[in-house]
């Protein structure tokens, strides 16, 4: 059965300038670039003076006042929509959207890293295949192999999997003695234990490259192949007993399996993944006072085309008008409108940035100075929020696509949020503070009798932190430390 009922909803819908200007402000300075450039090359009604020719080009448009030929033969008609010009114009020797911090960075460029070309990891191993002398059937199943490793450099993919490949994609039949005979051989290859299937037959692998007649190397590979568990859960009393050894030989030996390269892939490859770090601001200290400058690649000098405020102009006030004309007109006003509406995205954008940051600036004055975490006020989005009367989501997509580089580090905005926590004396400490403890604590303990949680949180509560153990642990992983028994050397 139908109904019919009323129902009231509130909605809040974004315009089209503000959903620039968020896609704007979540850009980083690394990529903002690469955005301007897709903006110039799609409206030219937008212009880079920077990259502007000395040479102004002559005006193609001036005898449109003239009332061209084409559009003679229209009736005159009156111009319903309203244009200003003036709206569009601006000083073209001053950046309107600077502020009175200082966003000069002349030193931006010279700090560019050269890369090394190189081959990648896969185009190694080709080229160790292309050295080996292999019938077309075998190079055909070497090359399967190898466009079959992971960025790791395992082989996880079966080798009946692999079988079928060969089958179906290249009509090429093949036994799964012939790929375990050139598995060998890609595992003969550089680096060392690259193509094992798993995490064992990896280390075996490069244990295997090294001086056989070595005791050390003998009794790392019998540990390797027959108590690998026992060696990651550093059972080390259970392979004293098994392997007969006392605790300097085991040391040596696990020494010297610690050398190995669990990752084999990771040493040759260049990935693309990997973007270089440009920070968006620059703390610096002059003298115990802090001095903020935002990257100048945030302020591009971009103005709106006068050659299209011209052609705008002339079109405007041509005395014959028709219907190619008028969209001649609409067509220079959107290209003119969405011009002005970047500019002033990139100059909110810009405003945002020095905002958000000169608050995080105040508010962690002490920990800037320093470096000193200890030093961190609590702080959560709220806080900058209500600082800068701006909304929570704002902040946020600030602190988490922006870095300040400062003189102990170059740091994610988000890293100088925390949560608040009460001592013993009701004062409220970061987070922060506390894992640095905890850091600090963990770094000076003795690795024969690592610390367990229990025992850091006794620890913490002698010091005034009344903080219970799964806080504690889960402190822990936070920063990547692993438990007690993972902890302990001998």
């Amino acid at each position: 059965m139908l109904k019919q009922h009323l129902q009231q909803k509130l909605l809040q819908k974004l315009s089209p300038q503000q959903i620039q200007f968020i896609k704007l402000l979540q850009v980083p300075t690394v990529a903002l670039d690469t955005r301007i450039k897709e903006e110039l090359e799609e409206n030219p009604a937008l212009e880079d003076p920077s990259l502007m020719i000395a040479e102004e080009p002559k005006n193609e448009y001036d005898d449109l006042n003239d009332g061209p030929e084409e559009y003679d033969a229209g009736s005159k008609e009156e111009n319903t929509d309203e244009f200003n010009v003036d709206d569009y114009l601006q000083d073209d020797n001053v950046n309107d959207y600077s502020t009175s911090y200082n966003n000069n960075d002349d030193d931006e460029e010279k700090k560019e890293t050269p890369i090394a070309i190189e081959s990648t990891f896969f185009e190694s191993l080709q080229e160790q295949l292309d050295l080996v002398p292999l019938s077309d059937h075998d190079f055909i199943i070497g090359k399967q192999i190898i466009g079959s490793l992971d960025d790791d450099g395992y082989l996880r993919r079966p080798i009946t999997s692999m079988i079928d490949d060969l089958a179906f994609s290249q009509n090429v039949m093949v036994e799964e003695e012939d790929v375990l005979d050139m598995l060998k051989v890609i595992q003969s290859f550089d680096p060392p234990g690259i193509a094992a299937r798993d995490l064992q037959e990896c280390l075996t692998l490069q244990l295997k490259r090294k001086d056989p007649n070595n005791p050390i190397i003998r009794k790392a590979i019998e540990i390797v192949e027959h108590y690998l568990d026992e060696f990651t859960k550093k059972h080390y009393d259970k392979l004293e007993k098994s392997l007969g050894l006392n605790s300097e030989d085991l040391k040596e030996i696990i020494a010297e399996i610690l050398r190995l390269n669990p990752k084999p892939g990771d040493s040759n490859q260049v990935t693309t993944k990997q973007l270089q770090v440009i920070p968006d601001f620059h703390v610096s200290n002059n003298d115990g006072i802090l001095i903020l400058t935002l990257n100048s690649k945030n302020a591009p000098e971009l103005r709106v085309s006068r050659s299209y405020i011209d052609m705008f102009d002339h079109y405007d006030k041509a005395s014959q008008k028709d219907k190619k004309l008028k969209e001649a007109v609409q067509f220079v006003k959107q290209k003119l409108d969405s011009a002005k509406w970047f500019i002033d995205a990139i100059k909110q954008r810009q405003q945002t940035l020095l905002k958000t940051m000169n608050a995080i600036m105040q508010y962690q004055y002490e920990y800037l100075l320093t470096g000193d975490e200890r030093k961190m006020r609590p702080m959560i989005l709220k806080d900058i929020a209500d600082k800068i009367d701006m909304d929570i989501s704002t902040v946020s997509r600030v602190a988490n696509s922006k870095y300040v580089q400062t003189e102990f580090g170059t740091f994610l905005l988000k890293s100088f949020f925390s949560e608040a926590i009460q001592t013993e004396s009701g004062e409220e400490v970061s987070n922060k503070e506390v894992k640095k403890i905890l850091e600090d604590c963990i770094g000076n303990e003795d690795k024969r009798k690592p610390l367990a949680d229990e025992k850091l949180t006794e620890i913490l509560k002698d010091r005034g932190y009344n903080i219970a153990r799964r806080t504690v642990a889960k402190y822990r992983e936070q920063m990547n430390i692993p438990v007690a028994r993972l902890r302990k050397e001998l």
